[in-house]
């Protein structure tokens, strides 16, 4: 595995418990590392076969755009944004910084950090594969029925299924 980082991203933002801090803004630094495969783009130098650090940094900017009152609604949507962008994520880490945080004395920042590793094997075949366990996966889009997905969770438990498996419960 390789891992594609943006450190030190900085936005003026409005988040904050305070009213004042919505009203006024601060200064943030949000730092991403995601761990992913890019050898294929590796070798083909191409960039639609890896993470566009472009792209990364336009999903961060638009979270930073929407206000929220506290910096973990901040990181668990910058988290979101990029699993619902990338398919192929196998470990996320997300840091927020807040500069110069209002705290009625002096600290340099406040940060909130969430990381996750969606690496998983299949229930059924025990294949690896990817799995984000939230609205973002992949699963969520498969045609099963109602009564299908209840003896798959009898089966099963909470564990997830490869796109091929899936695939044999959905046909």
């Amino acid at each position: 595995m390789s891992q594609i980082v943006l450190e030190g991203m900085r936005f003026y933002a409005y988040h904050g418990v305070h009213r004042e801090e919505r009203l006024i803004g601060s200064d943030y630094i949000v730092d991403v590392y995601i761990t992913t495969k890019f050898s294929k783009a590796a070798v083909d130098d191409d960039l639609r076969h890896t993470i566009n650090y472009q792209t990364v940094y336009q999903l961060c900017e638009g979270v930073m755009r929407h206000p929220s009152r506290l910096l973990e609604n901040v990181v668990e949507r910058i988290g979101l944004a990029l699993k619902h962008q990338f398919k192929n994520i196998s470990a996320l880490q997300v840091r927020v910084r807040k500069l110069n945080p209002p705290l009625g004395g002096t600290a340099a920042f406040a940060a909130v950090e969430s990381e996750g590793e969606f690496t998983r094997r299949c229930a059924d075949c025990g294949r690896p594969m990817i799995c984000y366990g939230d609205k973002t996966c992949w699963c969520m889009d498969s045609l099963v029925f109602r009564k299908t997905r209840e003896f798959m969770r009898t089966k099963y438990g909470d564990q997830c299924l490869c796109s091929a498996c899936l695939q044999h419960y959905a046909s």
